[in-house]
């Protein structure tokens, strides 16, 4: 298909300035062609008629007009199908953006021939106006210097009818480009510019009434803008108070208190207005406030009395500042208050007690506020803390107790909300704003704190737990954070929840803020104002400061909602648009200028700059410029011929030329020619191609002795025009070259090498455009006896570089390639690598071609056609790969047509007209001669046309133009100047697809059960697709719960159901709930219209299972039940059921079944005894029957295992019989002591070296215990007399004092004193000289 082109000279010059039919023609200067008519009868074209010529077809006469019209439209060219044979056709005109050279003269830029006419905004263009057009049959003249082709277009716009006149405004509006002025200042300066807003204050400026007051507001324009202000919507006199002043060339306000005043006096609502002659420009409305810090009111506080374990709240009430104080609590010393879990401030400054301990009395508590602005910090009275308690003594050491609150007699509560009250709450937050939940809770033992949110999980990336867990914030929130939050405090005792029904609202945020248009006379264009929030925002336009109601009509400008249109500006449309959008929490202002300029094209860099580049790269040469209308820019070089486009040269937007891969033959000028119809300008830039940067002679590894010389070469190959510079790294640190060291031009000498001088070293050749790099390593012995073992001495290294390549028995498709191997550096070579360059496709890269056994030195090489051939040989073993060896001479095989076409070759479309031809490039090896380019070819695969056919030498090619989605055959061939290759294999592409235009009908839904139904629905027409049918895609969503009071979420889901299918199965739905259900069409550009919306209801299923089973046991007598109810109850709850089941070990007994009603979420289970534990199963049900179940066990007791043991050996005999020989054997004990003792016997006394005790340890802890007598006078703990008796000081002796090892005092003569203990110690054992034993058994023996 032809691109379309309009035709014309450019101002005086005479060249060609619009597109011509291709790049070839617009390079030759010829006329455009008309384009070819594409109409239901066939295909017509006019091409090859003199665009002279007044006998022309009335086609041709229609393409003039067209294209006088259409010359100005930038970056694109036009296709259009028109109904000339059959009215019943639909009109269309689709923009063919051909992807080629955009910013060139041929496809950007006004038509010279259109005086200051160049539709910016429009980029796509209605058939039907085209036709329109044509049925007006405008015959204006297109020729330079016509001025009447605005009037016609005006007067055909105005018969459309208004339908059409819509449909064409949204499509000439649906792309669009503004111009854009550089920074250059010297252009800032020159052109005339209406105001623009640079710098202002805050809209909530708050200041320190302490300073003078500066509200600023500075802008920009060309002539400077003046500067006036508004104080609560009225004219602010500034002259008339001597107070205020305007800084110079600046719109900022000074209000100086030096000479008295009161700030507060000048609080209010300010705005400022900066305007020149093209315009007025508004700040934000910016609201001044004073900083208020306010001193705390008097007040004397009573100490506040408490019990031990209660919560407590001590409320802060800071004076109301501007800007809130910030809230600290300490003592009354400045010490800061300890915070935790138990004790910590509110986010509204109030102290927080979980529950009060003794230790709280130690400290008062004062609230302390920080006001900003005066950077001040008032106190308020302290609070004093009285805590009344059952255990009065702070034992420190309970601290840390396991069981604190019980080890101070502080009775246990389950949690209860301290903040906030209640069991729900709602918040509202501001989008973008920080969302704060707070939940502080009370209870003994103190509470933890856990978050969650319903139906969904807390957003990780944004969520973060702050205040020891007790508060939740969700930084930048959005609209998805909404929905219910809740807290859940827990302790020992149970758990409590507090919900939070948190509402996302939102301040007017920008979708698409208005911006500066800058246009040229003539063209049109468009400001947009898309604003979002919730409530959704009102928008207000206004002009120059008024409201765009009250301002003189203007025809250029149609107001369209959010976007104000502008037709066929003029220089007298400049202005400055304003665009308020607001809702009830906010406002946005922004400000966009509409400015018409007309400027000639000129060029922004400086003059004849010189580039050097070096051979083979790739370069960019740059020319930027400007001018109104957009220039179009063309690149010649050495001033003549035609126009740089495509092969090795492409051109950016920006007027840069890059040069893919430089060639001698691109040494040159080069002319880049920028034109608008105000005339034109041009630069020209001076290209040097320089010969590459080589190190062909590089240093090699070498392994030296101490002492010895060692040379290092390094010889280079530069361009002669550029200063060469070669130095030298070490261990990739700048080489010091010293004393014993020679830097010369090709080599490096080190003179008496030492140990120091081991490592790699780098040789680098650099010149101002390139550099190499050649590495070596060094290796130095230390100075020894030489070995017998030649090898076993010398270390193992890679080999040496083969030399002395040479090529022999040359031959059309191979040649012999021998060389001499190098030394293998006490290490066997294993492998030869044999690689090749060419000079051709990729110049300086090696390619590997065959690989060789290491016993080889020559070997043939197959070779293919027409490749200059350059070989080089690898060397290999076991420690690595020596450096390539020097290259070989040049070998060029003689050519051949290709022997195969490229590979891979597909055909899809990128858009919906469109279809991209791709395809393998083929490398060096199998092109086989010079010019290697490919035949495309392509054809309708139905239709059976004759083929298409173009020459492409890349690898792509794009068919333009083409039906949404159909077949075609491909066929891509490679030849070159020897002739072309086989007959290459047709494939199959399509092109580009389109989305889907009808949707599935008859959509039929079955309800299999209560969480999954079934769908069928009738096949569109495969015509209505539009593409590759990928799947049917259902989307469906939640509507509701039948359960009112249910929560639920209500967020899209789909199924997909791949291929061309007929019926398929939605699953994992909600139970007993309300759906909507959409069904769509998608192939590979996306979703179809969507069909008409099911809805459908899921009967009731089993519930999930009760949440947070608890089970309690507060004795042994009892344990308690508690649940609550399943989270999906999915249907109506009927009841709860539980089973459970006592075990003791591997016993197990009788399961019992209870059954609750739906509202009962407590039990209490008595137990039959106190040593088994329970297992317990709970269950919700519905109609359905029963959910999900959980299990949980009654807890352990702490001395279960002791429990267990007695309860297995309490009824053996053995155990019954051992007790009463235990207690027979005691009962001897006692009345042999008895008798013994009221005879005054003497019994051996044995010595304690043990340490005395002090007198606050009245007894052993290892049970021990002793009787004693000291002068006269009782010894505590388990002490003996120093000279081993006991002196008489009461006669109460009783069996008591054996059995329960106290104090005990005898009436005796101080022959014996007796210990009785249950264990014995080293000490006490290695003390005792009469070798008795201490425990009641041998005490019998001592007797006899």
């Amino acid at each position: 298909m032809r691109r379309l082109a309009a035709r014309g000279a450019a101002g005086d010059a005479g060249e060609v300035a619009a597109p011509a039919a291709d790049s070839t023609h617009c390079a030759q200067g010829r006329s455009p062609s008309p384009p070819r008519l594409v109409t239901s009868s066939g295909i017509y074209s006019d091409a090859g008629m003199s665009g002279t010529d007044q006998s022309r077809p009335r086609t041709t006469q229609w393409w003039q007009e067209i294209s006088c019209w259409l010359g100005p439209f930038s970056s694109r060219s036009f296709v259009c199908f028109l109904p000339f044979f059959s009215p019943r056709l639909i009109d269309v005109c689709a923009i063919w953006d051909t992807g080629v050279l955009p910013p060139t003269a041929d496809w950007k830029g006004a038509s010279s021939g259109v005086a200051g006419a160049r539709l910016n905004e429009a980029e796509t263009l209605s058939s039907i106006q085209e036709a329109q057009l044509e049925r007006l049959e405008v015959a204006t003249p297109c020729g330079p210097g016509s001025r009447e082709r605005g009037p016609v277009l005006r007067m055909a716009r105005q018969q459309l009818p208004p339908w059409v006149h819509a449909a064409i405004l949204l499509c000439l509006l649906s792309l669009g480009r503004a111009i854009e002025i550089p920074m250059d200042p010297s252009i800032q300066n020159e052109l005339s510019q209406p105001p623009t807003i640079t710098k202002q204050s805050v809209k909530d400026h708050i200041v320190d009434p302490r300073d003078n007051i500066l509200i600023e507001c500075e802008a920009k324009g060309n002539p400077a803008p003046s500067f006036h202000w508004t104080r609560n919507s009225r004219f602010f006199n500034i002259a008339k108070d001597p107070r205020v002043s305007m800084k110079r060339r600046s719109g900022t306000l000074v209000i100086d208190f030096r000479s008295g005043g009161r700030p507060e006096e000048y609080e209010g609502e300010y705005q400022c207005f900066a305007r020149n002659k093209f315009g007025t420009a508004l700040s934000n409305r910016i609201r001044l406030q004073v900083s208020k810090s306010p001193l705390w009111p008097k007040e004397n506080l009573d100490p506040v009395v408490v019990q031990e374990g209660a919560p407590l709240t001590l409320q802060c009430n800071p004076p109301p500042g501007l800007p809130s104080p910030v809230i600290f609590w300490m003592s009354s010393t400045m010490d800061p208050i300890t915070q935790d879990k138990r004790v910590s401030q509110g986010h509204n400054g109030d102290l927080y007690f979980s529950n009060v301990m003794l230790q709280d009395m130690q400290t008062d508590y004062s609230c302390n506020a920080r006001f900003h602005f005066t950077h001040t910090i008032q106190q308020k009275n302290a609070f004093t803390l009285k805590v009344l308690t059952n255990h009065p003594h702070n034992d420190s050491s309970l601290r840390n107790h396991p069981d604190m609150y019980s080890a101070r007699g502080v009775a246990e509560r389950t949690p209860s909300f301290m903040y906030p009250q209640g069991t729900a709450s709602s918040q509202m937050v501001l989008r973008g704003m920080d969302l704060l939940l707070e939940c502080i809770a009370s209870g003994v033992p103190t509470p933890d704190i856990a978050w969650y949110k319903k139906g969904g999980d807390l957003p990780s990336d944004k969520a973060k737990f702050e205040n020891f867990n007790k508060a939740l914030r969700i930084t930048n929130v959005s609209e998805e954070d909404s929905g219910e939050y809740f807290c859940l405090a827990s302790n020992k005792m149970g758990s409590i929840r507090h919900t939070i029904s948190v509402r996302v609202k939102a301040a007017p945020y920008w979708l698409d803020e208005p911006k500066n248009l800058i246009l040229a006379p003539g063209e049109d264009g468009r400001l947009v104002c898309r604003a979002s929030g919730n409530p959704k925002p009102t928008i207000q336009w206004m002009v120059n400061g008024e409201p765009l109601q009250s301002a003189p009509p203007n025809p250029n400008r149609e107001v369209a909602g959010d976007t104000i249109i502008f037709r066929d500006t003029q220089i007298s449309s400049r202005a400055v648009y304003q665009c308020n959008t607001s809702n009830e929490h906010g406002y946005l202002l922004a400000n966009a200028f509409v400015s018409v300029l007309d400027v000639p094209p000129r060029m922004l860099s400086p003059r004849n700059q010189l580039i050097r580049v070096i051979l083979y790269n790739r370069t960019r040469l740059d020319c930027p410029f400007f001018g109104s209308p957009i220039p179009t820019l063309r690149w010649f070089k050495n001033g003549q011929g035609s126009n740089l486009d495509g092969g090795n040269y492409h051109v950016y937007e920006n007027g840069s030329l890059e040069i893919k891969m430089i060639h001698k033959e691109d040494q040159g000028i080069y002319t880049c020619v920028a034109t608008n119809i105000l005339g034109k300008a041009e630069n020209q830039v001076r290209l040097e191609v320089k010969d590459p940067t080589r190190i062909f002679r590089m240093p090699e590894d070498q392994v030296a002795k101490r002492g010895t010389t060692v040379q290092l070469e390094c010889r280079v190959k530069h361009d002669p025009s550029l200063k060469l510079t070669v130095s030298w790294l070490k261990d990739d640190e700048p080489l010091y070259i010293g004393n014993r060291m020679k830097k010369e031009d090709d080599s490096l000498t080190i003179f008496g090498v030492a140990e120091r001088d081991q490592g790699s070293y780098t040789c680098v050749a650099s010149t101002e455009l390139d550099q190499d790099l050649a590495k070596a390593y060094l290796t130095v012995l230390a100075d020894q006896a030489t070995p017998t073992n030649r090898l076993a001495a010398l270390p193992k290294g890679r080999p040496d570089r083969p030399r002395d390549l040479e090529l022999t028995d040359l031959a059309e498709r191979s040649v012999r390639l021998t060389w001499i191997p190098g030394d293998d550096n006490n290490s066997p070579i294993t492998d030869y690598v044999v690689q090749f360059e060419e000079d051709q496709f990729q110049p300086g890269v090696w390619h590997d071609h065959s690989k060789f056994p290491g016993s080889v030195n020559s070997a043939v090489l197959q070779l293919s056609p027409y490749v200059n051939y350059q070989f080089r040989v690898i060397a290999i073993n076991e420690v690595g790969s020596s450096h390539p060896s020097l290259p070989s001479e040049r070998y060029r095989t003689s050519g051949a047509p290709p022997e195969s076409n490229p590979a891979d070759v597909k055909g899809e479309g990128t858009r919906k007209n469109n279809m991209e031809i791709t395809w393998t490039p083929m490398n060096a090896t199998s092109a086989f001669g010079p010019n290697l380019r490919y035949i495309v070819k392509w054809r309708r695969r139905e239709t059976r046309e004759s083929w298409n056919n173009v020459t492409v030498w890349g690898s792509r090619y794009v068919v333009g133009q083409t039906p949404v989605y159909v077949p075609y055959e491909i066929r891509v061939q490679a030849e070159n100047d020897f002739g072309k290759g086989p007959e290459p294999d047709t494939v199959i592409g399509y092109s580009g697809e389109d989305y889907p235009r009808a949707a599935p009908t008859d959509v039929k839904i079955r309800v299999l059960n209560s969480t999954a139904i079934s769908l069928q629905w009738n096949r569109v027409y495969s015509d209505t697709v539009q593409g590759l049918l990928r799947e049917y895609r259902a989307y469906y969503w939640r509507e509701s719960s039948l359960l009112k009071s249910l929560w639920v979420s209500q967020k899209r889901q789909q199924a997909s159901f791949p291929g061309d299918r007929l019926r398929g199965v939605v699953p994992r739905l909600f139970p007993y709930s309300n759906y909507k259900l959409e069904m769509v069409v998608v192939n590979g550009r996306g979703d179809g219209p969507r069909s008409e919306t099911k809805e459908f209801t899921t009967p009731e299923g089993v519930p999930s299972a009760p949440r947070r089973f608890r089970v309690r046991q507060p004795n042994l007598e009892t344990i308690n039940l508690e649940w609550d109810h399943p989270e999906h109850p999915n249907g109506i709850l009927t009841g709860y059921t539980l089973r459970y089941v006592a075990f003791n070990g591997t016993k197990v007994g009788k399961q019992i079944v209870e059954n609750f009603s739906p509202n009962q979420t407590k039990f209490t289970v008595q137990r039959a005894d106190p040593v088994s534990r329970y297992r317990f199963t709970l269950s919700a049900r519905t109609q359905v029957g029963s959910g999900e179940a959980v299990t949980e066990e009654s807890p352990a007791p702490p001395n279960e295992a002791y429990t267990n043991n007695q309860a297995d050996i309490a009824t053996q005999g053995w155990f019954i019989g051992l007790m009463c020989a235990i207690a027979l054997l005691v009962l001897i004990l006692l009345i042999v002591c008895f008798i013994k003792r009221s005879r005054g016997g003497k019994y051996p006394v044995r010595e304690k070296k043990d340490v005395p005790l002090g007198p606050e340890d009245p007894k052993e802890e290892d049970g021990s215990f002793d009787y004693s007598d000291e002068d006269n006078k009782p010894l505590q703990g388990s002490q003996t007399s120093l000279d081993g008796t006991i002196k008489q000081q009461e006669s109460d002796d009783s069996l008591v004092d054996y059995g329960e090892g106290g104090e005990g005092q005898f009436n005796e003569d101080g022959s014996f004193i007796g210990q009785y203990t249950v264990k014995k110690d080293k000490e006490e054992t290695e003390g005792n000289e009469s070798s008795e034993a201490t425990s009641p058994v041998n005490a019998i023996y001592s007797l006899a």
